[in-house]
């Protein structure tokens, strides 16, 4: 079930986070501020809708989804995708498409740990989250 995503997540360690947003095809300063910002993450559900809110000193983004049904999405970094989140053997699967270009963005709870591994072609990058009160 998607309950086990939802609470508040706090970045504790991100890995090679400035090496995707360069695969992105984010810019130098961006990426800048992108590696130094601590995001928090809000999951929440109500009924079918899942809530994915993203805040930061930087940016805040919100998505809202059901999952397995296709949504346009812009990004933190302004792409606009076709996105699409489904539950995959527990595991939260968020697939963005855009200009012929893929990147999976992959949840996964243990315990109270959240972590997100990101994924465009051979670059990955896994942040980890610490669950908050």
């Amino acid at each position: 079930m998607a309950d086990i995503f939802v609470g508040t997540w706090n970045l504790k360690e991100s890995k090679n986070f400035d090496d995707y947003m360069k695969a992105l095809g984010v810019g130098f300063a961006t990426r800048q501020v992108g590696c130094m910002t601590k995001p928090t993450t809000i999951i929440s559900m109500e009924g079918d809708v899942i809530s994915l809110k993203t805040v930061s000193t930087f940016k805040t983004t919100e998505i809202k989804f059901k999952l397995g049904e296709e949504f346009d999405e812009t990004t933190a970094d302004d792409r606009k995708v076709k996105s699409v989140v489904t539950l995959d053997g527990g595991k939260l699967v968020h697939v963005q498409k855009w200009d012929d270009k893929e990147t999976t963005l992959v949840r996964d709870v243990s315990d109270n740990n959240l972590t997100l591994t990101l994924t465009l072609g051979d670059v990955v990058s896994t942040r980890h989250y610490v669950k908050g009160e």
